[in-house]
């Protein structure tokens, strides 16, 4: 009897330190580097290993997007323009879409060719036209990352493909990866590419395939990068709205793709469970609080109303440290037509901006008699 007695309870010790261990080294294998970052102030809501510098294989790409986006939007580039495809591109392993040399396509295509296949071909093709060579394009790459603070980062290729002989890999972290993808979640053409699931290419000859794991299945995701290697396992940079807020998450080094799909989906769901709404206007056409004090007028006073409605995602245990600011000057001069924009009204948390609203004139007020003027300064 004494024995059956001691051994029982080392048994299940035994096995509770088993399944522990086990656990411990389960949630360790569930990724090498997880970060959530709220994209409106870059503040870091949950990170493990975050500088640690790894492999990002395809999330490369988001820079490669980027740069090209920014000189689109700079005027300096065209989504119009024709980038002929060179026997370098057409030559590119791994993602592609089978860019043929001296082929054409729009700027606009390959980008969406990029940003939904994952297509080396064409971020290659794209780095050729806007640069003029890959290596000069890798440059831009490292320059905008450096602007950016992204200091885990060394970039080699325009595509995150494993590196040949010789040649040197990407290195990034997910803190750099989530402040890259904060900055081309700026561009609603991105967002909007990568949540297309299936699309046409080639005039329909082809079609390009989304592999991000969640597209239409997780409420608010706007994308935006997968990445694949062996050396760097599955990786996913995503961004979703809800609740007015915009988070980043990144996933890195997860053993399957649907552990990055688990993971990003774990992350998301913790961090929009801390925030809440907060409404600040109400509607369209809502009045401030007070009217406001015109120089020279027929009237002394004006009624001042919010152009829209301002609803704010804020961490539900800091609303009440929220502040609603007008920038207004201490009087409005005459003559002050309605619809008018006279100044805004911002939110804002610990001096960082989290929401902002026009503030229009309600109604007209004409200049006033030389009296009025003189009296009503």
């Amino acid at each position: 009897m004494f024995r059956t007695y001691t051994a029982r309870p080392l048994f299940f010790s035994l096995l509770l330190l088993t399944l522990l261990c086990s656990i411990s080294i389960a949630q360790q294998e569930a990724y090498k580097a997880v970060l959530l970052m709220d994209a409106r102030t870059g503040e870091v809501l949950y990170a493990e290993n975050e500088h640690t510098p790894l492999p990002p294989a395809s999330m490369v790409k988001m820079m490669t997007e980027l740069i090209v986006l920014e000189h689109v939007a700079g005027g300096d580039l065209s989504a119009d323009d024709t980038v002929t495809v060179s026997a370098k591109a057409s030559n590119m392993g791994g993602s592609q879409v089978y860019l043929k040399h001296g082929e054409t396509f729009t700027v606009q295509e390959l980008l969406m060719a990029l940003a939904i296949q994952s297509a080396n071909d064409a971020a290659v093709a794209l780095a050729e036209h806007l640069a003029g060579s890959v290596s000069a394009f890798v440059e831009l790459m490292n320059t905008r990352a450096a602007e950016l603070g992204m200091h885990d980062t060394s970039f080699h290729f325009v595509h995150g493909l494993p590196p040949a002989g010789g040649q040197q890999s990407d290195l990034s972290s997910a803190y750099d990866m989530a402040l890259l993808g904060r900055e081309v979640a700026k561009f609603p053409d991105a967002l909007e590419w990568a949540m297309m699931d299936q699309v046409p290419f080639r005039d329909g000859l082809f079609l390009l395939t989304n592999p991000n794991p969640l597209v239409g299945k997780f409420r608010g995701l706007e994308g935006i990068k997968t990445g694949y290697t062996s050396q760097a396992g599955f990786c996913l940079t995503a961004a979703a709205s809800q609740k007015g807020v915009r988070l980043i998450s990144v996933v890195m080094g997860a053993p399957t793709n649907e552990g990055r799909g688990r993971e990003t989906t774990r992350l998301m769901a913790r961090g929009f469970n801390m925030y809440t709404r907060l409404t600040l206007v109400a509607e369209a056409g809502e009045p401030l609080p007070e009217a406001w004090p015109v120089a020279g007028g027929k009237e002394k006073n004006i009624v001042l109303n919010f152009s829209e409605p301002l609803i704010i995602g804020v961490q539900k245990e800091r609303t009440a440290d929220v502040v609603f600011e007008f920038d207004l000057p201490d009087k409005l001069a005459a003559p002050v037509m309605a619809g008018d924009e006279v100044g805004s009204a911002t939110a804002t948390l610990d001096g960082r901006a989290l929401g902002e609203v026009r503030i229009l004139a309600a109604s007209t007020v004409e200049k006033g008699s030389f009296w009025q003027r003189l009296f009503q300064r």
